[in-house]
């Protein structure tokens, strides 16, 4: 193909990412770096049958106006990054001084409203991914076993998980634990305990949550490795078949080498998605013991004390800064793969 061929080829899709994906990252880091306007305060004087009194009042007009003015706000630097509610430098060096030791260090860095939420993205993408890949390859190996005439009804079940939408299935099984619904009423006569709950545990809704994040992205993974599984050339699993190697040794020496590069795939995806977890939180109203990067952005942009745009836009670059980090090492796995290939 000539290069010119080429460039007109590619060149839709370099326009449909500039404009939908290049752009708005460009516009989400220059709001970053500014902050909302204060309210511009005048000093007015009362008067009443028993005298005058001065009062302070919000000068709506000239807060229009400055608004109209520089509707990106004040602008701020990276101050935005660095402060409390963010990477919080300051206080992280606070702790750091004033810290008994490395445990007492990393106590004090988690009551920050960022490291808090940041470590619990971290726990659910590393804790999910895995999970995610291990048992979508275990129901793939046992559909792929199943007669031909069971098969369809068994994919069709697997896949409600992911037909379900993510907030209406984080909802179904936030009702399924309440102390009044299915499992939370079991568990309670299993452990003989009637204040049993898993709302009320930090530890159990983070289990909750990511019980959840598995049963919902297992059937992605199911599926493609099933398809997958398709693929695996049968001469190659008949010659390992008369060599004597056992089903252990054909699934870890054949399969699993075939399925890999669908693995790194839906490593790609999962961990994408992993990291910005939102829904479950909404659905199961965990924010007082779980937060997200995700759900941080929209309290800011939709939380009770105002918007804050600057902030948001804070925590979404750091939030794609997180994202391309963890897919670095895929990445890397996968032009290696592809550059072997080449050679």
């Amino acid at each position: 193909m000539k290069n010119r061929t080429f460039f007109w080829f590619i060149l839709p899709s370099m326009i449909t990412m500039l404009v939908f994906i290049a752009l708005p990252i460009i516009s989400v880091f220059v709001q970053s770096l500014y902050i909302e306007h204060t309210a511009v305060f005048i000093e007015v004087e009362n008067c009443g049958p028993f005298g005058c009194t001065q009062d302070v009042q919000v000068d709506l007009d000239a807060t229009m106006k400055l608004k109209e003015m520089k509707p990106l706000g004040q602008f701020n630097g990276f101050g935005t990054y660095v402060n409390r509610n963010h990477l919080a430098f300051v206080e992280i060096g606070q702790a750091w001084q004033s810290s008994a030791g490395l445990g007492d260090f990393l106590y004090k860095s988690l009551n920050l409203p960022f490291y808090r939420a940041l470590a619990f993205t971290l726990t659910y993408t590393f804790v999910v991914t895995p999970l995610v890949l291990l048992f979508g390859f275990l129901i793939a190996l046992g559909v792929n076993s199943l007669p031909k005439r069971i098969k369809g009804p068994t994919i069709f079940v697997s896949l409600l998980p992911m037909i379900v939408t993510p907030l209406i299935g984080s909802l179904v099984l936030f009702w399924m634990i309440d102390a009044q619904g299915v499992l939370g009423a079991t568990l309670q006569k299993v452990f003989d305990d009637p204040t049993l709950s898993l709302k009320a545990s930090p530890a159990l809704t983070w289990v909750m949550l990511m019980v959840y994040g598995v049963w919902h992205s297992a059937p992605f993974a199911f599926i493609v490795l099933y398809a997958g599984l398709q693929t695996v050339p049968a001469e190659t699993m008949e010659a390992a078949m008369i060599d004597g190697a056992t089903r252990w040794e054909r699934t870890r020496y054949v399969v699993l080498p075939h399925l890999m590069p669908l693995t790194i795939f839906i490593s790609l995806i999962q961990l994408m998605d992993n990291f910005r977890v939102f829904e479950p939180i909404v659905g199961f109203s965990a924010q007082a013991h779980a937060t997200s990067l995700s759900w941080i952005i929209f309290n800011d942009l939709a939380g009770s004390e105002g918007q804050f745009f600057g902030s948001a836009g804070a925590t979404s670059v750091i939030t794609i800064i997180g994202v391309s980090i963890l897919l670095i090492p895929v990445l890397i796995r996968t032009w290696r793969d592809f550059s072997r290939k080449v050679v």
